[in-house]
C-alpha cells in the first residue's frame, strides 16, 4: 500500500474517472443520510411492528441502526483507501472480485426497485387521500419533480434533501406532540409487546436504514474534507434513528394496532383530524420525495459504474437510464403487482444481508490492497467480534425469511 501524501487544502488525492466529483458539504452529507432513512420504510414500520408492539420495533431500530452505521463506515474506510472514485458495485469487484460485484449491484438495484415501488405506492395512495383524485396522477404528481431533482445529479439531490429534511424533522415533532397530548391518546399501548414476532420484524427496520450504497457518492462528496466524512454520517443516523422511533410511537399512542394502516401516516392523520392529516400526509411526501432522490441518483452512478459507461453526467447516458429504472416500477405499481409492506419486507431481507455483510469482507481486503492510508479508519467498530456479530444477525434474517415464506415460521403480520 503506498502512503498517503499532504494534498492541499480544498485538494483531494482521488481519480474522478466516469464518476465526477462534486463536491458537498458536511451538512448536506448528514442530511442525505437522514433523507435516505427517513423514507418508505418509516412509514412501514408502525404496520409491520403492529402485532410484535413499539417495544420490539424500538429495540430493532436502534440494533440495526448501529449495526448498518457499521457497515456504512467499512464502506467509508473502503472508498478512502481507494484513489479512483467508484460505486458500491465497483468497490466490491476490486476488493471482493466478480461475484461481490455482481451480488452488490443485483441488491443495489432490488433495493432500489422496492424503494420506489413502495414511494409510487404510498405517493398514490397518499394524494388520492387528500386531493380525491386517482392514484396513478398522484404518483406522477410525485414522480415528475423528483425526476427533475435527480437529472440535475448530487449536488441538487444534496441541497434538496438538506431542506426538505429540516421541514421533516419539524412536522414530525409536531405530530408526535399532537399525538401526545390528544384525548385519544392511550400511552399503555407502548408497553405491550409479543416477542414471537420479534426475528421478522428486523428485515423492516433494515431496510429502513440501508445506506451502504449512498456512502461512495458521499465519499465523493467529502473527497476535499474526507476528515468530516464519519462525524456526518454518525449525526445523520442519530437523527435517522430518533425520526424513525417517532413514526411508531405517534401511531401506537393515537390508534389500536388494527387500525394502523400501511403506509402509516394515512390512519395517523384520520386520528387526529383534519389538520393532522394533511401535516402527516405532507410529512410522508416529503420523506419518500428526500429518500427517493439520491436512491434514485445512486442507482444511475452504480449502473454507470457497473457497466462502465462513459459518464454518470452524460445525458445520452443519464437520460436513457433514468427512463429504465422508472419504468420498470411504474408498470408493477399500476399493474397492481406488488404491494407497499411486502416491497419493504423483501428487501430489507436480501438487500440489507447482501449489503451489511460483504463491506465486512471488502475493508478487510482494503487494508491490505488499498491504495493509501486514509485519514480516518473505523478503528475497534471493525474488530473481529463487531464483524461475526453482523454476519450472523444479518444471515440469520435471510434463513429465517426463506423459512417463513415455506411456512416453517410465523410471518410479521
Amino acid at each position: 500500500m503506498s502512503e498517503n501524501k499532504n494534498t492541499p487544502a480544498g485538494q483531494t488525492q482521488f481519480e474522478e474517472g466516469s464518476l465526477k466529483v462534486r463536491k458537498l458539504t458536511p451538512l448536506e452529507v448528514t442530511f442525505a443520510v437522514v433523507g435516505c432513512g427517513i423514507g418508505s420504510g418509516c412509514l412501514g414500520t408502525a404496520y409491520s411492528a403492529r402485532l410484535a408492539g413499539f417495544p420490539v420495533i424500538t429495540f430493532w431500530l436502534i440494533v440495526s441502526g448501529i449495526t448498518t452505521l457499521f457497515s456504512m463506515y467499512y464502506v467509508a474506510e473502503t472508498a478512502l483507501r481507494t484513489r479512483r472514485m467508484m460505486q458500491l458495485p465497483g468497490l466490491a469487484e476490486r476488493y471482493v472480485g466478480p461475484v461481490g460485484k455482481i451480488l452488490v449491484f443485483l441488491a443495489v438495484t432490488l433495493n432500489a426497485f422496492s424503494c420506489l415501488i413502495a414511494y409510487f405506492n404510498g405517493s398514490g395512495n397518499i394524494i388520492n387521500t387528500l386531493l380525491g383524485i386517482p392514484g396513478w396522477v398522484g404518483t406522477l404528481m410525485f414522480l415528475i419533480p423528483g425526476m427533475l431533482v435527480v437529472f440535475f445529479g448530487l449536488k441538487a439531490v444534496g441541497m434538496a434533501g438538506k431542506y426538505l429534511s429540516i421541514a421533516m424533522t419539524v412536522m414530525l415533532i409536531i405530530l408526535c406532540g399532537a399525538s401526545l397530548i390528544s384525548k385519544n391518546a392511550d400511552l399503555s399501548r407502548l408497553f405491550v409487546s409479543n416477542w414471537s414476532y420479534a426475528i421478522p420484524i428486523f428485515n423492516v427496520a433494515a431496510f429502513s436504514y440501508i445506506g451502504q450504497y449512498l456512502v461512495p457518492d458521499l465519499a465523493r462528496g467529502l473527497s476535499h474534507d474526507p476528515k468530516k466524512l464519519a462525524p456526518a454520517m454518525l449525526a445523520g443516523q442519530i437523527i435517522t434513528a430518533a425520526l424513525l422511533i417517532l413514526v411508531p410511537l405517534g401511531c401506537f399512542v393515537i390508534s389500536p394496532a388494527d387500525e394502523i394502516s400501511q403506509v402509516a401516516t394515512i390512519a395517523w392523520g384520520q386520528a387526529l383530524g383534519s389538520w393532522a392529516l394533511y401535516t402527516a400526509n405532507i410529512f410522508a411526501l416529503i420523506a419518500m420525495f428526500t429518500s427517493f432522490c439520491p436512491i434514485s441518483q445512486t442507482l444511475i452512478s452504480s449502473i454507470v459504474d457497473f457497466f462502465k459507461f462513459r459518464s454518470d453526467s452524460d445525458n445520452a447516458i443519464r437520460v436513457p437510464i433514468m427512463l429504465v429504472v422508472y419504468g420498470i416500477p411504474l408498470v408493477l405499481v399500476f399493474g397492481n403487482l406488488v404491494g407497499f409492506v411486502d416491497a419493504i419486507y423483501f428487501s430489507g431481507t436480501f438487500c440489507a444481508a447482501i449489503m451489511a455483510i460483504l463491506p465486512v469482507f471488502m475493508i478487510n481486503k482494503a487494508r491490505k490492497e488499498g491504495d493509501f492510508e486514509p485519514v480516518w479508519n473505523c478503528g475497534w467498530m471493525a474488530s473481529m467480534p463487531v464483524q461475526v456479530l453482523i454476519v450472523i444477525l444479518y444471515g440469520g434474517t435471510v434463513a429465517y425469511a426463506i423459512f417463513g415464506a415455506m411456512g416453517f415460521l410465523p410471518a410479521g403480520w
